[in-house]
């Protein structure tokens, strides 16, 4: 069942949109937060006069950590009840799902998570990270001596499509830079997986052969709470073996004794404890929203509330919810980030974000350590790493046409 929030009043004096995440199962414990996220920005955007003269109604449904579901629950959503734009998914295998439904019934899907690229789907807008804005400059960034000068490499992750699809480029862009198969071990567990002895153990014995050697983790939901378990229980500390994981943020350390993991790392495009007014002003409203001021904000949450302040710009650009003039509206919308820079929506329908790489504090925040100079613009294909990329394109043309998808000129985005 779909739940609908805030006092209905009649259809033709609102607007719907749809949010299609997990609030059951293995990725609730990541997902429930972005639903809390739109609601938040619903209910502000709603407070200052709502959108075109019209109140915003959020429609909420729960496709439960079940794949084939999210695709019966996006349905749902684009042909029962009439939304505009859909906010929502988390994993890549949830995104493969709807990506049907949202050609055929001609949606707006704005997904807010990093993912493995490889994709460029004229139906959905990537407020998440590509691999150029997260996997490689963090691998980049534990290669440097400033991070350890990492010579060997585990790249540990959950069976779905993101993290293979993943580490086959970051195996490419290791071979790129020298590092033979035999220094790269590449594991993966289940969804829900909870017992790590015997792949933990096996990431101890690879790293005892005496060249330094780091831990790139994919893995999602909540498995990683016992992975994490478990690498305190051997005892590996972040100075001997670090690890750099892409899907573990705030949320997720929050329900995790943080003391032994302290100095591990996680790449993202925002931390909690980035110290700008815009992200001061962020925290304040989530936590009067949720009314719990130890309730933390995360990198997937500033996605959402990018995308959904740039969905707003766009439909008042248009001047309607149109799916097809709210969607060319988008390219080129500019939002301020929580982070201090600009968002742009470029061609691609990726963004410019900026990466940060943090390491995990006793608070279960982060210190940031290291971060680009300015805004990265999102690339669709991993054309650098992997040959088959050569000359992709976007898979939909004119009027929409992604003209700048293989060699992008992104300056005027900078």
């Amino acid at each position: 069942m779909a739940t609908t929030f805030w006092q209905p009043v009649r259809a033709d004096d609102t607007i719907k949109i749809g949010v299609l995440h997990s609030l059951s199962g293995t990725m609730a414990i990541s997902e429930t937060t972005l639903k809390d996220t739109i609601l938040m920005m619903v209910a502000d955007l709603n407070s200052k006069g709502g959108l075109l003269g019209k109140k915003v109604e959020a429609v909420v449904v729960d496709p439960a950590s079940n794949w084939p579901l999210f695709a019966e629950k996006a349905a749902e959503l684009l042909e029962k009840d009439k939304v505009v734009a859909v906010f929502g998914c988390w994993t890549s295998v949830s995104r493969k799902s709807v990506l049907p439904v949202f050609a055929k019934d001609n949606g707006l899907l704005f997904y807010p998570v990093q993912y493995e690229g490889e994709e460029s789907q004229r139906g959905v807008f990537y407020t998440g990270a590509a691999p150029n804005q997260q996997a490689i400059p963090a691998v980049e960034y534990l290669m440097g001596k400033e991070g350890g000068s990492a010579k060997r490499w585990v790249l540990e992750g959950t069976d779905y499509v993101y993290p293979r699809t993943t580490n086959k480029i970051l195996r490419a862009f290791l071979h790129l830079h020298g590092v033979s198969d035999d220094d790269i071990m590449e594991n993966y567990t289940p969804f829900g997986f909870s017992d790590w002895q015997t792949e933990v153990a096996a990431i101890k014995k690879f790293a005892s052969a005496g060249k330094k050697t780091a831990v790139v983790s994919t893995i999602n939901g909540d498995a990683n709470v016992p992975f994490y378990k478990e690498l305190a229980n051997e005892g590996i500390k972040a100075t001997e073996i670090p690890v750099v994981a892409f899907s573990v943020g705030e949320e997720e350390l929050s329900g995790m004794d943080t003391k032994n993991l302290v100095g591990h790392l996680a790449a993202w495009n925002y931390f909690e404890s980035v110290k700008t007014p815009e992200n001061a002003a962020f925290i304040k409203q989530w936590h009067a929203f949720i009314k719990n001021d130890k309730r933390t904000t995360n990198d997937p949450m500033e996605a959402h509330y990018i995308g959904f302040k740039m969905w707003t710009q766009a439909v008042l650009q248009a001047g309607t919810t149109d799916v097809d003039a709210v969607r060319q509206a988008m390219i080129g919308q500019r939002v301020k980030n929580l982070t201090g820079s600009w968002a742009v929506m470029l061609p691609n329908h990726h963004l410019t974000k900026p990466v940060l790489i943090g390491e995990i504090r006793p608070d279960g925040q982060f210190t940031v350590v290291w971060k680009t100079p300015k805004p990265v613009p999102g690339e669709a294909w991993a054309s650098k790493y992997l040959p088959e990329d050569k000359g992709k394109v976007a898979n939909w043309t004119f009027p929409w046409v992604c003209e700048s998808c293989t060699t992008p000129t992104y300056k005027k985005y900078e």
